[in-house]
């Protein structure tokens, strides 16, 4: 029975591994699937956010997997004259087979999932970037052999979408420790840490030398997220402080990997040779994300 993944929050853990174990058997039987669940299917691709890696990953996986995706630009539908999300809901349940969905507001993917009966995938909103951080356990158990057991510290705006999913990730696995390294004002929101109290191992750091002590998987993510562009200048000054450069990647464990989920801004949440030095992996992080997301369109279809 079709499936639809809204959040991270919402997932049940057996459902997380479940899509977790598809990934590494999407990535080594690409070219040659022996199944196509979305063969003689139109999936629609509702984008408000622009996008590089989530749009060509979700449209090269929905075309090797049997079906067509239909790209539809928020600005170009009559959602962007005012057209209730309900609306629009209902007329694309009638013609479609699946939404993927990258906006601003949670709830319009929640509403779109329930108005359009559809399995619906959340590819980012301002609370949560599911896709990105299943894929991302997958990268990491494919260079250290895996998750379990690691220290993954995240770096810089730690109440933005990415370490937010993050956070539900470790909460409900509760196989890896997760460190979220911010100052105070960039901690995640009270009421997300209120509800993940007493799940997985989960701390928060205001120091970056402590923060990055003892990790396996140093992650950081841009400072001036889609929808943040005015406070740009305040942003850069209060995170200078936990840019991951080689002096605080000295500080983690040795042999510690770096992520990023792109895109980057060398100079300010990472310094160029930092990344260049961790290309491998972070273009790795990036490829990733086709059999990540053929995994999650797996389980969506009932695999």
């Amino acid at each position: 029975m079709p499936r639809s993944l809204l959040s991270l929050e919402a997932l049940a853990p057996e459902d997380l591994r479940a899509i977790l174990a598809l990934a590494p058997r999407m990535k080594a039987e690409r070219g040659r699937h022996p199944e196509h669940p979305l063969r003689h299917q139109c999936w629609g691709m509702i984008f408000t956010k622009s996008s590089t890696r989530t749009r060509v990953s979700f449209e090269v996986a929905i075309r090797e997997f049997g079906g067509d995706p239909v790209y539809l630009a928020a600005g170009e539908m009559q959602l962007g004259r005012g057209e209730p999300m309900r609306d629009t809901a209902r007329v694309l349940g009638r013609m479609l087979h699946g939404i993927v969905i990258r906006t601003f507001a949670q709830r319009d993917v929640e509403e779109l999932a329930e108005w359009s009966g559809l399995p619906v995938v959340n590819a980012l909103t301002d609370d949560e970037h599911p896709c990105q951080i299943l894929c991302d356990l997958f990268t990491i158990a494919e260079i250290l052999g895996d998750w379990r057991g690691k220290t993954v510290c995240f770096l810089g705006d730690g109440a933005c979408n990415v370490p937010r999913s993050w956070l539900w990730a470790a909460a409900k696995l509760g196989d890896f420790r997760l460190v979220i390294g911010a100052p105070e004002e960039f901690q995640p929101p009270s009421d997300v840490r209120a509800k993940l109290a007493g799940q997985g191992d989960i701390r928060y750091e205001t120091d970056p030398a402590a923060a990055v002590r003892g990790a396996d998987v140093l992650y950081t993510d841009v400072w001036v997220s889609m929808g943040r562009e005015t406070e740009s200048a305040e942003r850069l000054a209060t995170l200078r402080p936990w840019q991951l450069d080689a002096a605080l990647l000295a500080q983690a464990k040795p042999g510690a990997i770096v992520m990023h989920c792109l895109p980057a801004y060398r100079g300010q949440e990472i310094t160029a040779d930092v990344l260049e030095a961790h290309a491998d992996t972070i273009f790795t992080q990036a490829g990733n994300r086709l059999p990540g997301q053929k995994a999650v369109l797996a389980w969506c279809m009932g695999g």
